[in-house]
């Protein structure tokens, strides 16, 4: 009830705030709201290769405001009533832009009266899904019909939804209560860097020059999905010493884990030659490049990884349980490609027995990155181009 509470008084003030705002004229300015930052970063550097003339802004959580604050040519504004005057700017802006970039499930969209002329475009932060969300996701039948309203009303703002594939347009018909007409199938920006062999090449460098124990060692990465419970017990479940014992000297293991887990763990001081903790490293994607085998769980890594064609073990000790309080999607059920484990033990027979099927990584990486072949960045701006001098 509390909590409900806070949520209306804040949509109150932000309603107002809006609305004030929208007594100002509509301009050539694009406003990303960002929560993420691979697929807006990709986006705004194709605007500035085609020098798209129009005002820019980012308006980030505390997290992602330094990443994107180095942009000269673009404003960044911390979108947070903790910093009042950055956060009545930030709402004017979103009220004034002729386009809207989101990339999360933003509850101030519900009272975001958006003008006709206004395209508001969800670049949801995964080109692929496996735990359920939305609509779909099971907690939401838990939640009071003013919370229900309030879920329809973010989704009914997204004029346009970028979408990856097929698979994933599914998915979001299902999860956001979209049609089709309101996809745009440009591609996902931040699987861009897997088709440029240049950019791949500079990143590889980033990665050795803040990890150089990598040099000449193969790289298992653990990339876990955030559990909302358990989470210092949900990680400590893969035997880091086990791992060491059977494959230190042939592989590095990075770790990459939620802040939440990563404030309360620390490397045992036997374990450092072997395992890295790469949890602070901004950029994904460029771990994913100089990674040999992924380990993960219900994380939507694999969706990119996959275009690389390499192994991926999938570590679901708590599948049942997990299945029945997220809820997994039958269509990636339908084709995993890689091998699902529930123990350390089981991780390392994979490894040593070689059993990985790269048809079947190919077949899943073309699944869902249908219409990602390199060019999704330059096809939003294109996009983006056609509304504003339209």
């Amino acid at each position: 009830m509390a909590r409900e509470i806070a949520i209306t008084l804040y949509l109150f003030m932000f309603s107002i705030l809006f609305k004030v705002s929208k007594w100002f004229p509509l301009q050539d300015k694009v406003a990303f709201v960002v929560s993420f930052s691979e697929n807006n970063k990709s986006i705004y550097k194709e605007m500035m290769r085609q020098e798209l003339s129009c005002r820019t802004l980012f308006l980030t959580t505390e997290k992602m405001k330094k990443s994107f604050s180095g942009f000269e040519k673009a404003e960044t504004l911390l979108f947070d009533v903790k910093n009042p005057w950055d956060y009545i700017r930030s709402v004017y802006h979103l009220a004034t832009a002729k386009i809207v970039f989101v990339d999360n499930y933003y509850g101030f969209l519900a009272k975001s009266d958006f003008r006709p002329e206004v395209e508001c475009i969800q670049l949801w932060h995964a080109n692929g899904a496996i735990k359920k969300f939305g609509f779909e996701d099971p907690l939401i039948r838990d939640r009071g019909k003013r919370a229900k309203k309030r879920f329809a009303d973010v989704y009914k703002r997204f004029s346009k939804v970028a979408i990856g594939s097929e698979a994933m347009g599914h998915i979001f018909s299902k999860a956001f209560h979209v049609k089709e007409d309101r996809f745009i199938k440009t591609g996902i920006p931040r699987t861009d860097l897997f088709f440029e062999g240049k950019n791949q090449e500079k990143a590889l460098k980033k990665v050795h020059t803040a990890y150089p124990q990598l040099t000449g060692k193969k790289v298992l990465l653990y990339a876990p999905t955030y559990r909302e419970q358990g989470l210092t017990d949900a990680e400590m479940k893969l035997d880091l010493t086990m791992l060491a014992q059977q494959f230190q000297g042939e592989y590095i293991l990075l770790i990459r884990l939620h802040p939440a887990i990563r404030n309360q763990f620390e490397i045992p001081s036997s374990l450092k030659e072997f395992v890295v903790d790469a949890s602070l490293y901004r950029n994904m994607n460029e771990l994913l490049l100089r990674t040999d085998l992924l380990i993960t769980d219900y994380s939507s890594i694999p969706f990119e990884f996959s275009l690389l064609k390499r192994p991926i073990i999938f570590f679901m000790y708590d599948l049942e349980a997990y299945e029945q309080e997220r809820g997994i999607w039958n269509e990636f059920k339908e084709l995993i490609p890689g091998p699902v484990v529930t123990t350390t033990e089981q991780i390392v027979d994979v490894i040593r027995e070689d059993v990985f099927e790269e048809t079947l990584t190919a077949a899943f990486a073309e699944r869902w990155n249908e219409y990602s072949k390199g060019h999704s960045s330059r096809n939003i701006v294109e996009h983006v181009k056609k509304k504003l001098q339209g």
